[in-house]
């Protein structure tokens, strides 16, 4: 099989993807199915002995497991977990109403500023979508907003949890790409911004063209006494945001060190509001670490399926091949994107993350592109994945949530996918978006 590589390696790049499809599309675990294909990768095209299997594998997951920044990732997860489980949320959606009362659209906003609020302390499109959601889906239902617009508004806004900082996509992007975590949380906030923005502008024309979209206005006129109020339920969530954000952003803490400082404030919040029971504790605690395991083992695979891929120089010849078709930078980002949005039809974000870098990566250095601009439009082509059939996790906690079959939620989220597309457009003509902040910061 050696021959077959240095005579036909193209050929061996396709099969090796091939089997990985093959073995996802079998319903194997991914961390199983990344190891696996790296392994029979080795073994088959290039006879390797089993001793050297070992040793590489032993050394790659120590080397990707092993880094200081892994750490956020568990502490921003457990965080989530904690705030999910206690009344956090339910103040924000209150303390949010009198806010957006004058805006057109009203209550549907708070969808978005909801779920950007939230994404600041979070780190999790799943765990956004759903700490929102389960109060907004039915809230927004029993008072007569329409309930597609609430739902999709809702698909779109929650996979901010990934864009808004903290991500834990950006952690393990930041590690696998070895560019700075902090960087990149400077970089994703003005883009994430920008989506939600875009979502706010097609709410408010969407219900100014079709009033009926919303309840007629009550007699009940908010006073700016109810929005200081408002401000005070919210105080929780605007109390994290700076102490996890303000710590990274003026570099006096790593994204570990703020994550660390973060779930501090969230304890104490939590004990101070007497949220805090022992069932709470035990059960974040338990979130946390089944998502947490389930990230790094994923991260750990991709580390060996990147040494793999480098022994068999499959990233060398796909990257030959696109340099052969002469496409320049925009027909290459075009063409990633497509392929981006391809896996997302049938993978979840941080397994097309971790799987697809050591063949992207490559490429997008050798076109000239930054790498943290490439991990913020990386994140956006995550982010479609999450509402995307028919694997998008965010349309499955909301179809959980609303009780209404998938295909529905999917068309509901249809205009978000295409304004969250639009933000990767945008990106592309306009990289400063996400570079300028990170450029003033550091």
């Amino acid at each position: 099989m050696t021959e077959l590589i240095s005579s036909h390696p193209l050929i061996v790049a396709i099969l090796v993807l091939g089997i990985m499809f093959l073995f996802l599309g079998m319903g194997i675990w991914v961390f199983a199915a990344l190891t696996l294909v790296s392994l029979v990768g080795l073994v088959v095209f290039l006879d390797m002995p089993i001793h050297r299997l070992g040793v590489i594998v032993k050394g790659t997951m120590w080397r990707t497991a092993n880094t200081w920044e892994l750490a956020a990732i568990p502490i921003f997860v457990w965080m989530g977990e904690l705030i999910f489980r206690t009344d956090i949320s339910e103040r924000l959606f209150k303390g949010l109403e009198p806010w957006v009362d004058l805006i057109p659209g009203r209550l549907f906003h708070t969808n978005i500023a909801g779920c950007t609020l939230f994404a600041a302390v979070s780190g999790s499109s799943v765990a956004t979508t759903a700490t929102i959601g389960r109060i907004t889906t039915k809230a927004l239902k029993e008072r007569g907003y329409n309930e597609w617009l609430s739902v999709g508004s809702l698909a779109g806004a929650g996979s901010l949890g990934l864009m808004i900082p903290p991500s834990i996509v950006m952690i393990i992007y930041g590690v696998l790409a070895e560019v700075s975590i902090a960087r990149l949380f400077a970089a994703g906030l003005f883009p994430g911004l920008l989506a939600a923005g875009l979502y706010s502008a097609f709410i408010a024309l969407r219900c100014s063209i079709n009033p009926d979209l919303v309840p007629k206005r009550a007699d009940v006129r908010y006073t700016n006494g109810d929005r200081l109020r408002g401000l005070v339920l919210m105080l929780p969530i605007l109390v994290l945001i700076p102490l996890v954000l303000g710590g990274i952003y003026s570099g006096l803490a790593t994204p570990s060190e703020a994550a660390a400082l973060g779930l501090t404030g969230t304890l104490i919040i939590t004990i101070v509001l007497r949220q805090l029971t022992w069932k709470v504790l035990v059960e974040s605690l338990g979130g946390a670490v089944r998502i947490t395991c389930m990230a790094l083992s994923i991260l750990v695979a991709a580390g060996i399926l990147s040494s793999a891929m480098g022994f068999l120089h499959i990233p060398q010849e796909i990257s030959k091949l696109i340099v052969s078709l002469e496409l320049g930078p925009y027909g290459l980002i075009l063409i990633i994107g497509i392929f981006y949005l391809v896996l997302g039809l049938f993978m979840e974000g941080l397994s097309i993350c971790v799987m697809s870098l050591p063949i992207t990566l490559p490429l997008i250095i050798g076109a000239g592109y930054d790498p943290i601009w490439f991990g913020i439009f990386l994140v956006i082509t995550v982010e479609l994945a999450q509402v995307t059939p028919p694997v998008g996790f965010n349309l499955f906690v909301l179809q959980a949530l609303s009780g209404q079959p998938i295909e529905k939620v999917a068309i509901a989220a249809f205009p978000f996918f295409l304004l969250l597309a639009s933000t990767a457009v945008l990106l592309v003509f306009f990289p400063q978006i996400a570079l300028w902040l990170p450029d003033q910061l550091y």
